[in-house]
Order: structure tokens, then sequence, then C-alpha cells
């Protein structure tokens, strides 16, 4: 797992089940105390302004645990082409849209200032380039005339719970 906030993510994957061999975060974050609670090992690889250098470190400490997939569940570093060679097909990562819309870090703020009345959460491969990757699954989430950034984000949020997990289950078991 490659995380930098919260964790809500993580909750959900170890809740679901799924064997996590390491918690990768850019920063300090409610996520390693997450993973110390679940007996997960945790990571450290602060972000230094290199991009490449960051996604060596990051690649290694992955490498380092025998890690076969990676999810990505807020993680808000764009990574360099080395983890997508040492884990091609295999990085996934969660979207609150629903991709090819609103692509990018403000995702919701985008969704809301468009005026859509229905964005919603993609699961899809990552590649190198920002939320381009093959969709591995969605589910559409209504936007209510009365929603915030923060309300709408918390809907996604509930559904990405479920699916996400979900997903990377099916994923694994193709694999």
């Amino acid at each position: 797992m490659l995380a930098s906030g919260g964790g809500s993510n993580l909750e959900a994957i170890l809740a679901a089940g799924i064997p996590v061999a390491v918690v990768v975060v850019d920063r300090p974050c409610r996520a390693t105390e997450l993973a110390d609670e679940a007996g997960v090992e945790s990571e450290l690889v602060e972000w230094n302004d290199d991009r490449l250098d960051f996604t060596h470190r990051v690649v290694d400490a992955l490498e380092r645990r025998g890690v076969e997939v990676v999810a990505m569940a807020g993680f808000m570093r764009i990574l360099d082409k080395p983890i997508f060679d040492a884990f091609p097909g295999r990085v996934l990562n969660t979207h609150p849209s629903l991709l090819p819309s609103f692509r990018g870090a403000h995702a919701v703020a985008d969704a809301l200032e468009a005026g859509v009345k229905v964005t919603g959460c993609t699961i899809h491969v990552a590649v190198p380039e920002v939320d381009a990757g093959p969709i591995l699954s969605q589910e559409a989430v209504p936007v209510l005339d009365d929603d915030t950034v923060d309300t709408l984000h918390e809907r996604i949020k509930a559904v990405e719970h479920r699916l996400y997990p979900d997903t990377i289950k099916k994923f694994m078991e193709s694999a």
C-alpha cells in the first residue's frame, strides 16, 4: 500500500482481509498508525523534490518486502517510470471521479465546478500518465444540489471503501 493521509482506504482493505506486506508513506500520517495497529510494517520514504530518486526509493521499499501488487490509496505523489517497470500492470489506484473525466488531484472540486449531476469512483491500473490507465471498476455517485467538496467526497469515499477492496481481491485472484 502507498498512502499519504488518513488511511481510510487502508482501513477498508485491512478489514476486507487483503494481505498487506508493507505500508509506504511519503509523510507522517495516520496510515502508519493503522498499519502498526494491524501488525503491518510501515516505512516512511520522504519526498525530496526529485521524482525519479523518490520513485527508486519507493520501489526499493516495496521490493525488499517481496510485494507483488501495489495499491495506491490517497498517495499524493506522481511516480516515475521505475515503479511501472518493477510492477508492470500491477500498480492499482483509486480515483474520486468516473475516469476519464476529472483527472488529477482536484477531481471532486472539478466535478462540482463543471455542474455534473453524476460523478463517482474509478479503480484503475496506474500508468505513467496520471489517471489514464485501464479501468478495472467504476461506480456512480449522484451529485446533490447542496453538495460541497467535503460532502461529495465523503459519499465517494463510502463507495470507494467497498469498491477498492473488492476490485483488489478480484485482481489478485485473476493474476
